[in-house]
């Protein structure tokens, strides 16, 4: 897409941005008395079907985001830009239908929706191991994961394979990019989901073997000593942290474990918040598409809590921050 093509559809995003939710909207609905509540603000703002009174909470969410995925396919993004932000789905449904497959059991409330890879597809292809009909970079673990769980029954394994090839999909898409926020995005996940596992794996007791198996370098994030550190327990990892620019996420680990998820959450937030500033790329637009999820997945988190009775001490600590 040409600079005067992408300004454009940059003013329309702009427009759009207006109507975001604000740190101040997600303090009013958490202050709000119950589930329905929230969901009646939410429709004043236009979320879910207009022309429906009778809407569930999560019909609403699954609205808002279908209208989002079909503004962003509307803007006519290039599809290359927008792959890498695909592969979560695409990689849990193939997770989903390996076990699935080997378990004969059905499950498809466990399936995200995919505009290309959904659990009709995603089945069939791992059911009839027809493994070449996968992007390249998930056939090799596709094959290995089902193997694996098919003959040894370790369903921890193949997690592991699956997630891994996850992370090596995306650090590789990152650095092939030639959109910035798509190397940031790309280097921010890999590094965030390093973290995770070597906090996990310090508080499990987790080996070096495993994390060597379970981790994939970035940019941001020297593995090696990420994984000396986890090794000695989650004060080193902490210590280790505290001297790179993940900074915050050392600091969060010594609030509290709810503290540290809405630091990694929070992280997707600060990379693509320079893109208001940008006119002449897809950056705007794939920001938007990010805090537009963002915002769906605060309003989610909301909508269960008010429906389970948590207060509101409980749902602030899971507060992510917003776009705008």
């Amino acid at each position: 897409m040409s600079e005067l093509n992408y300004a454009y559809a940059v003013a329309r995003i702009r427009v759009l941005e207006k109507y975001l939710l604000s740190d101040s909207d997600i303090e009013q609905m958490i202050a709000m008395p119950s589930d329905a509540a929230v969901l009646t603000f939410l429709k004043e703002r236009g979320w879910g079907d207009e022309s429906s009174a009778h809407e569930t909470p999560e019909t609403v969410l699954s609205e808002e985001l279908a209208k989002t995925n079909a503004l962003v396919r509307e803007l006519k993004v290039e599809p290359e830009v927008l792959e890498v932000f695909s592969y979560q789905e695409m990689f849990h449904n193939l997770k989903a239908a390996v076990k699935e497959a080997c378990s004969q059991d059905t499950h498809p409330g466990i399936f995200l929706e995919s505009a290309d890879y959904g659990r009709e597809k995603m089945l069939r292809i791992v059911q009839e191991q027809s493994f070449d009909e996968l992007p390249s970079h998930m056939k090799k673990c596709a094959e290995e994961a089902f193997q694996t769980l098919l003959h040894t029954r370790d369903g921890q394994l193949c997690d592991i394979i699956i997630d891994r090839a996850t992370l090596e999909a995306i650090a590789e898409t990152g650095r092939n990019a030639k959109e910035a926020i798509v190397r940031d995005y790309a280097d921010m996940f890999v590094s965030v989901a390093d973290i995770k596992i070597a906090v996990r794996s310090a508080n499990t007791g987790k080996t070096r073997e495993f994390m060597e198996r379970a981790m994939v370098s970035s940019p941001s994030v020297d593995a090696r000593r990420l994984i000396q550190a986890a090794a000695s327990g989650k004060d080193e990892v902490i210590a280790y942290l505290a001297g790179t620019r993940f900074a915050g996420a050392a600091e969060a680990l010594s609030e509290s474990p709810s503290a540290f998820e809405r630091w990694c959450d929070n992280q997707i937030i600060e990379i693509i918040k320079p893109q208001k500033y940008n006119a002449f790329s897809a950056g705007p637009i794939v920001a938007y598409k990010l805090a537009r999820e963002n915002e769906i997945r605060m309003a989610r988190i909301i909508l269960t809590a008010k429906a389970n009775g948590l207060p509101e001490s409980a749902i602030r600590e899971r507060a992510r921050k917003m776009y705008v």
